[in-house]
């Protein structure tokens, strides 16, 4: 079904605890450790964030990354797309609802063709509706934050 994959999902970590702490620059090495993830498949998502202007990388001693957007300009539908292209039901789908080209033999009189478009283009409008800002804040879907991982993260020296 529709799962994002752990690329995306490593990238709205990182996405949401930079837009946590927008004064700090972030390294991939801390947010690896504070969260328990892959720091090279972290780099590698950062490179790509980076790539599309999500995020700038700062060079040096004390560098890292941090946010290039303001929060609130990023939806959790963009963020994905770049990492992992639009999410889709299936086959005959683009990322924004519409029929693509595809090779299935019933798609012309398929029953479920048009249903299946309307969840897509309801699931597609959900995740551009939620922002980054929204998730750091806690507020996306009416839930409070989890801030359990601050006291660790502003006391680990995660530099080694």
């Amino acid at each position: 079904m529709l799962t994002l994959t752990k690329k995306a999902g490593y990238g709205l970590i990182a996405l949401s605890y930079l837009a946590s702490r927008p004064e700090r620059v972030l390294s991939a090495r801390r947010i690896a450790g504070q969260f328990g993830v892959p720091r090279a498949l972290l780099m590698n998502v950062m490179k790509q964030l980076a790539a599309a202007g999500y995020v700038e990388s700062v060079r040096g001693a004390r560098g890292g990354y941090r946010l290039a957007r303001r929060p609130d300009q990023i939806s959790i539908a963009d963020a994905v797309a770049t990492l992992e292209g639009p999410p889709r039901l299936g086959e005959c789908l683009l990322g924004d609802g519409r029929r693509s080209d595809c090779a299935c033999r019933v798609a012309d009189k398929c029953p479920i063709a048009d249903p299946v478009h309307q969840v897509q283009e309801r699931i597609q409008g959900v995740l551009k509706s939620v922002t980054l800002e929204q998730i750091a804040r806690g507020s996306a879907f009416g839930r409070r934050g989890r801030r359990e991982h601050d006291d660790v993260a502003e006391t680990a020296d995660l530099s080694r």
